[in-house]
């Protein structure tokens, strides 16, 4: 079976959608699944709907497995085989796309003058990243003369003074950046980063002042969960495509960026033009409140209840009618509650989750959910049990059970399964043989986790501890149903 690419398909007279020749209009630092099923994808779309006629130049940005990645891509000619499953209306779909957006893939080691060199190229205007949320850092051993630096906003500014000294002069020669990576305020942190490397490094005020008046650093709210390369149905996908693609990807159907930008970016990149679900606002927190509360709030107040009652995946939870009851109440009868926005618009992003939750396609491990759960739950969690008390002067208790559920976990777990920081673990396993009483009482006044101490909140403690008393006294299972 001949690789996919360019000559692969002529062979085959595959009749899609594909897009051989145009300029390298984007660079993007990352080549990970969820950029190549999420930003990819939108490209795609836009080449084939709104003429945004652009390729993408990828960067392997990891050193690791020196440039095997990004040899093996270019080999397929940076093709690729998406496929988008989930439910609609009750029913199973699926979408299956090949990309055909990416030019080439660089190297970051290997190649890295090739990837300064792309500055060079007048018709380049976006640059995307996803490079984790420890990527957008600062790092003051990083020099100037480092080929490359070590940190991704390093190798940013290096990247945007040679664009400087290649276009300064001309207007609107500076670039959207739009980076990906899942931390609060991401564009401005990383335009804060920027300019510390421009004044460590002594570029001058005038590329500072070029930084500010030709660039747009945007902040960023990013959602699709992509389950990436389907290892356990990759010989039947490529037998029946009739090809051999290394670089399948496959992800929910659900899509939603959100780019915080004036208006004027709406007509310059025609999202809406080509049907994607792309928001372009003057203020994404709202949007990101409304999915860090109710999405990720409710994965992290369901994951260790749930495995606590024997379930390993969010669909195993949400085929089961209790716990999937306990979760639909939690969000709609105490999350929405607390939100300061707009009901309906939560109610509806709601309905979107709990069809993505129940999504067949997507086996989400409630252990891989459960992963830091003590800063997830002060981040996710904490925050809407705050708020509901403050707005309603009483207790949500299926949110104040999931800290109980928390706890009863890290106590089980804490030597095996459970995966967070090391002073997180020992704290609990030196509170293993605590009363439910001192167990509760010192989580709470851990102000190391939670960043206050969480014996002064009004009944938290007491509340705590009579459902983990439940826990232990009747069952997690029985507990979480006799919250409904």
């Amino acid at each position: 079976m001949e690789k996919l690419n360019y000559r692969t398909l002529e062979k085959l007279k595959y009749k899609g959608y594909i897009l051989k020749d145009a300029p390298e209009r984007v660079l993007q630092f990352g080549e990970g699944n969820f950029l190549r099923a999420f930003v990819e994808h939108f490209i795609d779309i836009m080449n084939e709907k709104a003429e945004f006629n652009g390729k993408v130049v990828m960067v392997q940005p990891s050193p690791n497995n020196s440039a095997t990645y990004a040899d093996k891509i270019n080999e397929q000619d940076g093709l690729y085989t998406l496929y988008l499953r989930g439910l609609k209306k009750g029913g199973k779909v699926q979408e299956k796309r090949i990309i055909s957006c990416v030019s080439r893939c660089l190297n970051v080691n290997r190649d890295y003058s090739e990837v300064i060199a792309c500055a060079d190229n007048p018709e380049l205007r976006y640059i995307v990243c996803n490079t984790t949320e420890a990527g957008i850092v600062h790092d003051s051993r990083d020099d100037f003369k480092d080929f490359p630096p070590v940190s991704y906003p390093a190798k940013l500014t290096q990247f945007l003074y040679r664009r400087f000294q290649r276009f300064g002069e001309k207007n609107g020669k500076g670039f959207i950046i739009l980076p990906c990576e899942l931390i609060d305020d991401n564009g401005k942190e990383l335009k804060r980063c920027v300019l510390k490397y421009a004044v460590q490094w002594r570029l001058g005020e005038e590329f500072i002042q070029w930084i500010e008046r030709e660039n747009l650093f945007c902040s960023t709210l990013v959602d699709r969960i992509v389950t990436g390369y389907p290892k356990d149905e990759a010989v039947a996908l490529n037998e029946e495509n009739g090809y051999e693609d290394s670089f399948i990807d496959t992800g929910e159907m659900y899509g939603m960026w959100v780019i915080e930008a004036p208006e004027w970016l709406s007509k310059e990149l025609p999202f809406d033009e080509a049907g994607l679900p792309v928001q372009i606002t003057n203020d994404y927190k709202p949007y990101r409140q409304r999915k860090v509360c109710i999405l990720n709030g409710a994965h992290t107040s369901m994951a260790p209840g749930a495995y606590l009652a024997g379930k390993r995946t969010v669909g195993e939870c949400m085929d089961d009618k209790g716990i999937s009851e306990f979760i639909k109440r939690l969000i709609n009868n105490e999350i929405i509650p607390a939100l300061s926005l707009c009901e309906e618009e939560c109610k509806q992003f709601a309905d979107a989750v709990e069809e993505r939750f129940e999504n067949p396609f997507i086996h989400h491990e409630l252990l891989s959910i459960s992963l830091n759960s003590t800063s997830k739950w002060k981040a996710r969690v904490l925050p809407v049990i705050e708020d509901y008390q403050r707005k309603y002067g009483v207790l949500p208790r299926r949110l104040v059970a999931s800290f109980a559920f928390y706890i009863a976990f890290y106590i089980m777990f804490a030597q095996g399964s459970c995966n967070d920081e090391r002073k997180v673990l020992e704290f609990f396993c030196n509170h293993r043989d605590d009363s439910e009483e001192e167990l509760v009482h010192a989580v709470c006044c851990n102000a190391g986790f939670w960043g206050k101490n969480l014996a002064k909140f009004p009944g938290l403690e007491e509340e705590t501890v009579r459902i983990l008393r439940n826990v232990r006294k009747d069952g997690i299972y029985e507990t979480i149903v006799n919250l409904i």
